[in-house]
């Protein structure tokens, strides 16, 4: 296995994709991740649930080589996806360089997986990579309500190095569609990997709020 390094032409991204509902919050993060010309590669991996979840939400089954451009809304020629079941993936290891990673949506299934470091697909042992080379993971949590397992589960990750990110709509950028809702969430998520969005609203206090109206 080749040893990599930092990519100089831009970051390298991982996403995961779980059962958790949501997959409307995945097709975003990966259409502006493609977009982002500081994004040289992103790697993508999908659970069973996670494929299932794409064609019911989303109404997309396709082989998984179309998935990615069909995602992402244009040729994704930068995303890879690799089988949720090769444990030899680059990304399995931690001598292959990546910028940080999030899962979304994370089911708590995952979310468990990553508090007990069992590595038993590549999402999760992608996540656990992630923490032990002390690199930026992102858990975008989904269920709801959570019990006593899921919170301290949370605590656990939080712990270890993940932030914990629940899919929460904001509104106090006022939303006036799904998509704007959508889109603020997923833009405060790739901020939490060092790419800040152009398209993420940003709260500069009262007097704005005021001047909007």
């Amino acid at each position: 296995m080749a040893l990599s390094t930092a990519s100089s032409q831009g970051k390298v991204i991982v996403v995961g994709v779980t059962g958790a509902s949501g997959a409307i919050l995945a097709q975003a993060a990966l259409r502006l991740l493609a977009a982002d010309s500081r994004v040289a590669r992103i790697h993508l991996a999908i659970t069973s649930a996670g494929l299932r979840l794409i064609e019911h939400e989303l109404g997309i089954s396709m082989p998984p080589a179309k998935l990615a451009s069909r995602l992402a809304g244009v040729h994704a020629a930068k995303i890879e996806i690799l089988h949720n079941a090769d444990i030899g993936a680059s990304i399995a290891s931690g001598s292959y360089h990546t910028d940080g990673m999030c899962v979304i949506p994370c089911s708590m299934g995952m979310l468990s997986a990553v508090a007990t470091g069992a590595s038993n697909d590549l999402v999760s042992r992608a996540c656990d990579v992630t923490l032990k080379e002390g690199r930026r993971l992102v858990l975008c949590l989904r269920d709801t309500p959570f019990n006593r397992i899921h919170l301290e589960n949370m605590l656990r990750a939080q712990q270890a190095g993940a932030v914990i990110m629940p899919a929460v709509p904001a509104f106090y950028n006022r939303p006036k569609t799904i998509d704007d809702l959508v889109t603020q969430y997923v833009c405060r998520v790739l901020a939490q990997l060092g790419l800040p969005q152009e398209k993420q609203f940003a709260w500069s206090g009262d007097d704005q709020a005021e001047g909007e109206k």
